[in-house]
């Protein structure tokens, strides 16, 4: 019997709310998708998303390790970053670097240290 399957979510780790939401929401242009909190004052874990692009934001210990990478394919990474760029955001000025498997790659730190690797697929010929 096959099952569909579909894309992973990935969680990352965070260690401080409002840096979490200045970057993934107003650098990124994530929008949340919920928050869960066990009881007030407790450690948020928080569900991002932007078109298809799905991921998970925790402070909780143990739910995931600082340090991820992660490739988010996306329609045109040189457009997103201008969008980027434009916003002026304290914290990172990112660039695209074209890659010899043929991706035009943009890789962005989040304060926490998890590397998000946005890319888009070369043309053929370009």
């Amino acid at each position: 019997m096959s099952q569909d399957f579909r894309p992973p979510v990935p969680i990352l780790r965070s260690f401080d709310e409002a840096k979490a939401r200045e970057f993934y929401i107003d650098f990124l242009g994530f929008e949340v998708g919920f928050e869960f909190r066990f009881e007030p004052d407790t450690p948020l874990y928080m569900g991002v998303q932007k078109g298809a692009c799905e991921l998970h934001i925790s402070e909780h210990f143990g739910d995931a390790a600082p340090g991820a990478s992660m490739r988010i394919d996306v329609p045109d990474v040189h457009a997103y970053c201008a969008e980027l760029n434009a916003k002026r955001y304290r914290h990172a000025r990112p660039g695209v670097q074209r890659q010899p498997w043929g991706m035009d790659d943009m890789t962005i730190a989040d304060p926490f240290g998890n590397r998000l690797i946005f890319c888009t697929a070369v043309p053929e010929g370009g």
